[in-house]
This record gives structure tokens, sequence and C-alpha cells, in this order.
């Protein structure tokens, strides 16, 4: 491969920038250990607690809507507080941990619901920090920076659900979830110790009104909004596909927990590979030359999820939509930080969460409604359907082109 290839253009970031990259993305890593252990273990919190479908959609409800409704003013503080980034990326991982905790010893709806939310807490305090870092110090590369961040997740998505799996068979699940906060408290104080050195020469910019003004217009430009918009409806597919594709895994195919352990770990496995190859292709060619074809086939494949039977063929379409269902958020993240100025990197990301889950926080809910009315397949059609929508909203925007090399 030439230079201004892949590993040209890694190559080409230096040292220092590359160090940085690592310890983001090892973060990364065990942030996406618990948001995956959240779909591995649902089934068991739901015969655990008695929950019904609605219920069952009610905690991912929760989950999204916590971390899109704070997703904006946690990036607002990652704009203004830089030289703490560190500090509050540790906090993401305590966060998540005591969620875990929380639903571990829940014995009632309720306190599942709340460490659901912690979850969501967790996640808003990451990303919005994470992706800004790297939007700030790859910005000639951000699709490539984001992508390589986002293989840290999808090798957590891919490990995690193995491991769990493993977990729930040899141990009680209340048990599993409880342990999880004393390694959360030691993850977070390294990532603290680590971060610290990248970000002690930075200067806080407490937000002013130009700051104020520059997001006041960003969420009034039509590219934003129509960027948002599709990636609301590719959230909507996603969030349907993590809440009930559990579900159908375990109780209508019958599978033990590590059997579902491995079909989630198959959903996310393709996504280590094509992550790093299309957000590069996304900085060489432009978004939408991935965007659209993309939404495209992943919305095919949901359609795929319900028509093909269990095992080897099921097993192959979850496979597939692992190369898209992690990578094209990816990729949607850099097209809103294209639009987005410098200064406002993390709350242009907060900003987009916001307006991508007002519109899909009541998805799963919902979904769950019509599961009990039309059946389980009836989610993978629709979900099928939310990522043919996007796609027709993506269609006519003038996203960024690329650099061409």
């Amino acid at each position: 491969m030439s230079k201004t290839g892949l590993l040209g253009a890694i190559r080409e970031v230096g040292t220092e920038r590359l160090k940085f990259l690592a310890v983001i993305t090892g973060g990364h890593f065990f942030i996406h250990w618990y948001q995956q252990l959240y779909p591995v273990v649902i089934p068991s919190i739901k015969a655990g607690l008695g929950l019904n479908d609605v219920q069952v959609g009610a905690l991912n409800s929760a989950r999204q809507l916590i971390q899109g409704t704070l997703d904006f003013p946690t990036g607002m503080l990652a704009d203004a507080l830089v030289r703490h980034r560190g500090l509050i990326l540790a906090s993401a991982l305590a966060c998540m941990g005591s969620a875990y905790f929380l639903m571990g010893i829940a014995q009632a709806f309720f306190w599942a619901l709340l460490g659901s939310g912690l979850v969501g807490l967790g996640t808003a305090l990451w990303h919005p920090a994470a992706s800004a870092s790297l939007s700030n110090r790859f910005p000639e590369r951000r699709a490539t920076a984001l992508s390589v961040h986002g293989m840290g997740a999808t090798i957590g998505d891919t490990v995690t659900p193995l491991v769990a799996g493993v977990l729930l068979v040899a141990f009680h699940w209340e048990s599993v979830l409880a342990l999880q906060l004393v390694p959360s408290l030691i993850l977070a104080f390294l990532v603290w110790r680590s971060l610290a050195g990248f970000f002690a020469g930075s200067e806080s910019r407490p937000w002013r009104a130009a700051e104020l003004r520059q997001v006041y217009d960003l969420a009034k430009n039509r590219l934003f909004l129509g960027i948002a918009l599709a990636t609301a409806f590719l959230q909507m597919g996603r969030v349907t596909v993590i809440t009930f594709l559990p579900i159908y895994v375990q109780e209508d195919l019958g599978y033990s927990p590590f059997g579902l352990g491995v079909y989630i770990a198959l959903l996310h496995a393709m996504g280590t590979i094509s992550q790093p190859i299309m957000g590069h292709l996304s900085d060489r060619f432009g978004r939408k030359a991935v965007m659209l074809p993309s939404f495209i086939a992943l919305g095919i494949l949901f359609f795929l999820l319900a028509l093909a039977p269990p095992g080897v063929p099921l097993a192959i379409v979850v496979s597939a939509i692992g190369l898209f269902f992690y990578t094209l958020i990816n990729v949607s993240n850099a097209a809103t930080m294209d639009v987005a100025g410098s200064n406002i990197q993390a709350s242009s990301f907060g900003l987009s969460s916001l307006v991508t889950q007002i519109i899909v926080f009541p998805t799963p809910i919902a979904v769950g409604y019509l599961i009990g009315v039309y059946g389980m397949l009836s989610a993978f059609w629709l979900s099928g359907i939310f990522l043919i929508l996007g796609a027709l909203v993506l269609a006519p925007l003038r996203l960024y082109r690329g650099t061409g090399k």
C-alpha cells in the first residue's frame, strides 16, 4: 500500500498523537465492555424481575434518553474544561460500574430503570469528550481517528458478549453485575492518570457569547439537521436490533446465554476490520460515498434478520451487519464535526446526539408494543425501514467530499 493508503496515513500522524490515540482507544474498549454487557444480560434481567416487552423497551429508552439529553451539556463541559477532559473520561468508567452495581442489587423495575439511565450517563460522559479530543488533534484525518477509536469499541463489543455469556452460565446474573463496580473504579484511576499529561498544557475556554452563537447557528444549519435526522433513523434501527435481537435469540430461538453471547459478538466482530477502512475511505472520497450505500446495505440486512433461519444463515447475516453496525456512527459523527467550528467540537457531538435521541428514545417502547401485536419479527422489518428512510434523507445532502488522496 502506498503512503497515501491507510498505513501511510497512520504513519504520518506522529508518535505523540499515536500514543494519545492508543490511550483513548484503550479506554473506549472498556467503555464498550460495559455497554455490551447490557444486551447480554437483558434477558436475565427480564426473567429475574418478571418484566414484559414494553418494560424491556423502557429500560433501553431510559438509557437512550439520558445519553441523548446529557451528551450536549457534557459536550459543552468538555469544550469549556479541556484541561480536565481526562477526569471527565475517567468518571465515565466509574459511572458504568456504579450502574451495573445498582442493577445487580435491584429488586424492582424502578432500580433497574435507574441503573439503565446511569449506563446512558457513562456513555454521555465518554463520547463527546473523546470524540472532540480526537477531532481536534486529527483535523485532517478526522474519520480515520474516530474509526480507530471505534476499533477499541468493536473489540470490546466482540469480546464482551462471549466472556459475559460464560460468566452468566457460571454465576448468577446479579453477582456478575454487582461485581462490575470495583474494576470500573480501578480502570477509571488508570485512565485518568494516563491522560493527565496529554491535557495538562491545554487551556480551559470558558464559554463566551461567540461559542454560544456558534452552537445556535449550528442548530439552525440545514446540513447539520439533515445529518442529525439521517443519524436518528440509523439509531432507531440500531436500538431496535440491540434491544430485541437478544430477546429473539434467547427466548424465541432457545439459545443459552453463551449462545446469545456468540451472536452479539458476531454483530460487532467485522467492524474491527471495516471501521478503519471505511473511515479512511470517507476521509479520502467523501462522507456520502461511504454512508449512502452503507445505509441501504444495512437496511437490507436488517430485513434479512426476519427471514434467515437460525444457525449458520442467521450467523452470516448478523456478521454482515457487523460491517456497518458501529462504523456508520463514526462516519456520521465525522460528518457532523465537519460542519462545526473547532471550538465547539464536543458541543456539536452533544447537540447532534440531543437532536437524534429526542427522536430515538421512544423507539424501543413503541417497538415493544408492536411486537406484542405483530410478533417479534416485526421489529426487524421496522428496523430495515428506518435505514431506508435514513438513506432517503441522506441522498440530497452535500457532505464533505474528501481529500482525494
